[in-house]
């Protein structure tokens, strides 16, 4: 017998390492009971010591991957990670307007969990003008916070102030994430659509094994989406599978580790 489970489309780079980006995204989606499909928008050379090169998709491939899949499976709900170039962002701006994707997740990233950068400047101010506005959720963590509008955040009382500031740029909801913040027990998020405010908290858990977080969170919340969850369902579950994917990271390699995107699996089978 067949079914029809809900599809959920990532577009974004492909990480070499498996951690994050693409890779992290289709793991996530599979754990989640989500159908996913992927268009993917460059190529990096990545361990998890860093990126080593970073090869660009043309956008007029990007655009055709999107309109082969949205054409043809269609989407139910989707996310965005690394974009790279202004083109890129532009021609993924162009196709979710067009084939009508309005459950979208954008993750701005902007730079790697090593510092590495992984958009352009052009492609922020592309980014910011083009693509947040359509956005149904958009995840900043706090150095994307400062980026797209200029705030700075160093407390959890600077993160309702940073919400408002990204939630102005016309994005549905904002999650600001707060798990970067010093000197804090918890991992504070800020759920925020204009009005209403919702403070999403976590244990915050001493590991160095934490690749892959912000594109797992937003894939997460994606396959919620696409399940039919409500917004402030899909952030909240999507925050307690990523916590688990953080406790239960993957020691491999000889740098920053992956967050395990299987840990539901893997421990319901050792229970």
């Amino acid at each position: 017998m067949t079914r029809n489970p809900p599809r959920a489309l990532t577009i974004a780079g492909s990480d070499s390492g498996g951690g994050a980006g693409i890779q992290a995204d289709l793991k996530t989606f599979h754990e989640l009971g989500a159908y996913g499909m992927s268009v993917i928008t460059a190529l990096t050379a990545q361990n998890t010591l860093g990126v080593h090169d970073v090869h660009g998709v043309p956008a007029t491939f990007v655009t055709a991957q999107l309109d082969a899949v949205a054409g043809d499976l269609g989407v139910d709900a989707a996310k965005t990670g690394m974009l790279g170039e202004a083109a890129v962002v532009e021609a993924v701006a162009e196709g979710v307007t067009r084939h009508g994707l309005t459950r979208l997740v954008v993750d701005p990233v902007a730079a790697s969990k090593h510092g590495d950068p992984l958009l352009a400047d052009d492609a922020l101010r592309a980014l910011r003008e083009q693509l947040v506005p359509l956005a149904e959720v958009l995840t900043p963590n706090l150095g994307e916070v400062e980026l797209l509008t200029g705030v700075r955040v160093e407390s959890v009382a600077g993160l309702r102030e940073a919400a408002e500031a990204v939630h102005a740029l016309g994005p549905r909801w904002v999650v600001v994430k707060g798990g970067h913040l010093p000197d804090n027990d918890a991992a504070v998020d800020v759920l925020f659509d204009g009005d209403r405010e919702e403070r999403i908290a976590a244990e915050r858990l001493d590991t160095a094994d934490t690749h892959g977080t912000g594109c797992t969170f937003a894939a997460a919340i994606a396959a919620q989406r696409a399940h039919g969850a409500t917004v402030p369902e899909a952030v909240r579950a999507a925050k307690e599978f990523l916590t688990g994917a953080i406790r239960h990271g993957v020691r491999v390699g000889s740098g920053i580790g992956p967050v395990d995107h299987g840990w539901p699996r893997r421990g319901a089978q050792q229970a």
